[in-house]
């Protein structure tokens, strides 16, 4: 009889990278999550967190977390179908609606999840997803629990996009679903193209705003914001709240009746306790330090640019990134962990990425400056990146 538990006892890489001294999951930091961090008592400068605007350590973002779970306790204590639902849940999804410019929103527990149920509710059998191939994965995990198909077109690729549109016939539903900032390579959806081709081919289009929202456009609003579009040109804006936002959620925004479907039907909804009062209360806070004060995206931007200049000037590769998100290519999987190594050991918080999540050639360090960031700081980091790329033979 085959034993179903077989396939932990077989698995060895974690094993081989810790004997190796390169293994670099799991790093228990004992601090806030801020420019630097704290790991078994050692200070790091963090490089690869999605902290963008440095609100998950702010102390007004703390202040009003602590005030909300003294006011109405830890947790929800049920289903937001049930007892669940609060005042507080119902006054975020108005503000968040607001913020991105569309009737009504919906709040998830975390963004994963988010992206489970409004996917796998809105495809039933004979729909087809059109996703880029480089979709975060809880896109793709949201398409497989439907009864839809998927479909894949090259990234960014509006070519190949039209290619699959036409052979799709028209007695399917056709729903195209992309990252609006893509998360592990820093590059933008061709978005005014996706709309184009979405209303020639009768599709309807889902934006994954999680690495944009506060970060992208002239107020911080997104994607759409970014190129000038009209709100109502893309049907569902949806993202995660542990980015700028500073804590855990993920959110749902479109048309009230299309927001009232998917809070009836999508099932991570239904059967998921309702997020924290602290987390509510974080969320509210966030959008409204984003609304008033453009100063940290400012900085965050700035910090970015020094950041590309200066791993453009070393040598280093770091593709065709549009945003805070810049990958630094470094080839093999081994050559990846020996480059975190190095950069670890000189106190620098990296975070590698290998296969599966990137091809075996294209393994990379994902950077991700923060508004809290000093220039002092970004010099830091690409000092020892430097430092570490020689040493290795990657820069000269």
């Amino acid at each position: 009889m085959v034993d179903i538990f077989e396939k932990c006892s077989a698995m060895k890489d974690d094993q081989i990278l810790k004997r190796m001294g390169i293994y670099s999951y799991f790093k228990p930091i004992s601090s806030a999550q801020g420019p630097v961090v704290e790991l078994e008592g050692k200070q790091y400068v963090m490089a690869g967190s999605n902290n963008y605007l440095g609100l998950a350590d702010d102390p007004e973002m703390k202040e009003t977390a602590a005030a909300a779970a003294l006011k109405y306790g830890t947790g929800s204590a049920g289903s937001r179908f049930l007892n669940g639902n609060t005042v507080a849940l119902d006054e975020l999804e108005n503000k968040i609606a607001k913020f991105k410019g569309k009737e009504a929103g919906l709040i998830f527990s975390a963004g994963y999840q988010m992206n489970l149920g409004v996917i796998s509710c809105l495809l039933k059998k004979g729909d087809v997803a059109i996703v880029d191939k480089l979709d975060h994965a809880s896109i793709l995990d949201g398409v497989k629990l439907s009864d839809g198909e998927m479909v894949r077109f090259r990234h960014n690729d509006m070519q190949d996009l039209e290619r699959v549109l036409s052979k799709i016939d028209d007695s399917k539903g056709k729903l195209i679903v992309v990252d609006g900032v893509f998360s592990m390579e820093g590059d933008i959806a061709n978005l005014p193209e996706i709309v184009k081709l979405a209303k020639k081919y009768g599709a309807r289009i889902i934006v994954d705003d999680a690495h944009a929202s506060g970060i992208l456009g002239g107020r911080g609003r997104g994607t759409c914001e970014h190129f000038n579009l009209n709100p109502k040109d893309v049907d569902i804006v949806v993202g995660t709240c542990s980015k700028t936002f500073a804590t855990v959620g993920g959110f749902a925004v479109g048309d009230e009746k299309i927001i009232n479907y998917i809070r009836h039907t999508a099932r991570s909804q239904i059967f998921s306790a309702a997020l924290p009062p602290a987390s509510t209360a974080s969320i509210s806070k966030a959008l409204d330090l984003i609304w008033d004060d453009m100063s940290r995206k400012n900085n965050l931007w700035a910090n970015s640019a020094r950041l590309k200049s200066g791993l453009k000037n070393l040598g280093f590769d770091i593709g065709e990134s549009q945003t805070p998100i810049t990958p630094v290519f470094l080839g093999d999987m081994e050559t990846c962990f020996k480059f975190w190594r190095k950069t670890f050991d000189a106190g620098i918080f990296t975070t590698p990425v290998v296969p599966p999540a990137v091809p075996p050639t294209k393994c990379m360090i994902r950077t991700t400056p923060m508004a809290t960031h000093t220039p002092e700081h970004i010099d830091t980091i690409l000092k020892v990146f430097g430092d570490a790329g020689k040493a290795l033979g990657i820069i000269k």
